[in-house]
């Protein structure tokens, strides 16, 4: 009793940390799923993969974000005395490498990643400290011609796990268009960030996110309020056209023919349906220049499902040349909530080729040369590592879902065969050691036509 006990406390004692993740084989198994989905879409459409350091100088993110993003990471003194963090995001590491060596790559530069990443908050339903993204990017284009090609990977890296327009959509934005527009009301610039800071809230507080903007600011306009709130709630290209015809000006005219091509492009890539405008989508961040977007789970049950946009002077700003920029990231975590409760994450089986039914010691050796052969070839083969009765070893042959049996009895050996059962079909023959390779390949070719 006493010994249980002292098992139960160290298990207690050494349990992971809040908001990290432990992925046991099943889990594993359908985390590589979803990768692996991402992972083909995005070859697809001609990104390339690439990776990069998981510790990176705390100043890059502060450079990107401000002071203040330290409170949200784990960040340290390292044994150097440098100052460094785990990363939290890729956007300011792929824009330094990109920067980095811009004049060396043929644009535009389509990328993409799938990596790990850290955040010091609470961990939620959809959240975890500990998390991976699907990280896409475009750089060295500066049209909606850039925004269309990666919305439509966007789309169709939710939608090629089975989910429809009827599961998620993308709310489309524009922050450009609303600095058009608020400048045309009269705000200045800082009285217009005061603004989107209320619009990224208005959502889930209402005229409350207003508070502070009358704080900085003081007391908004009546009537300004009511045309904030009127282009907050436009859905659609025509509504758009309609409410700006009041505002004319280059700027405006310019942006509004850069709408019509960019859902002009989705539509024809027939994804129409996915897209919608939505000018309640600001995402808070500063470093945003034009289109913005998120995707969302139509029930409306979960977190963002996915984010991005333009920010077209970030890689200067880390550093590098001046170079457009558009991308997004879709998370794991509520990527796999959403599967699973639409019931499209599979349930993944390990499952064996072959298993190997071997006498004992002195037929041991024989089978150990074609295991290790039909290994070489590609096949997964499984054997019993102690000597075991043969029932016994049947009856694992078929918990691990063999197709092929390998017998290697003393009597099939004296005889030079080894005896070949195909566990579905309940049928068996003899095969002279020498063709037992061949014969398991050709089986499996054959069973894969």
């Amino acid at each position: 009793m006493a010994a249980v006990f002292k098992v139960v406390v160290y298990m207690a004692q050494f349990q992971s940390l809040p908001g990290f993740r432990e992925f046991y084989p099943d889990a594993f198994a359908r985390r590589n799923h979803v990768f692996r989905l991402w992972r083909q879409t995005a070859h697809t459409f001609g990104f390339q993969e690439y990776d990069a350091p998981v510790l990176e100088p705390l100043d890059l993110y502060k450079a990107k974000s401000g002071d203040e993003i330290e409170t949200q990471l784990f960040s340290f003194t390292d044994k150097g005395g440098r100052e460094v963090a785990l990363r939290p995001e890729m956007t300011p590491t792929v824009c330094r490498l990109v920067g980095a060596k811009a004049n060396a790559l043929k644009r535009p530069i389509k990328w993409f990643s799938i990596a790990e990443f850290y955040r010091y908050e609470r961990a939620q339903k959809g959240r975890e400290r500990a998390f991976f993204q699907y990280n896409c990017d475009i750089f060295g284009e500066p049209g909606p011609e850039a925004e269309i090609e990666l919305i439509a990977l966007l789309v169709q890296s939710i939608r090629g796990f089975g989910l429809g327009a009827q599961d998620f959509y993308v709310r489309l934005s524009d922050r450009n268009l609303w600095f058009y527009y608020l400048e045309a009301l009269g705000f200045n610039e800082a009285q217009t960030r005061g603004i989107l800071g209320a619009i990224d809230k208005y959502e889930k507080m209402g005229d409350d996110a207003f508070k502070a903007y009358d704080e900085a600011h003081g007391a908004l306009d009546s009537g300004k309020k009511d045309k904030v709130i009127a282009f907050l709630k436009v859905k659609s290209l025509a509504a758009l056209e309609e409410t700006l015809a009041a505002f004319p000006g280059d700027k405006i005219t310019a942006r509004l023919a850069d709408w019509r091509k960019l859902l002009g492009g989705l539509g024809a890539m027939g994804l129409a349906e996915f897209i919608e405008v939505d000018f309640g989508v600001v995402r808070g961040l500063a470093y945003y220049t034009g289109f913005v977007f998120e995707a969302f789970d139509r029930k409306g049950e979960l977190r963002a499902i996915a984010g991005g946009g333009r920010y077209d002077d970030l890689v200067q700003k880390l550093g590098g040349p001046a170079l457009p920029a558009v991308g997004f990231a879709i998370g794991d975590v509520t990527m796999g909530l959403l599967l699973e409760q639409r019931g499209l994450m599979p349930a993944f089986t390990s499952t064996t080729d072959v298993y190997a039914v071997i006498g004992g010691e002195a037929e041991r050796a024989a089978a150990f040369a074609d295991i290790h052969s039909l290994r070489a070839d590609g096949f997964r083969v499984e054997y019993p590592i102690k000597d075991t009765a043969f029932g016994k070893q049947f009856k694992a042959a078929a918990d691990a879902g063999a197709k092929l049996a390998l017998i290697y009895g003393g009597d099939e050996l004296a005889k030079g065969v080894v005896k070949v059962r195909d566990l579905g079909a309940r049928t068996e023959m003899e095969v002279p050691r020498d063709q037992v390779s061949s014969v398991v390949r050709d089986f499996f070719s054959g069973g894969a036509e």
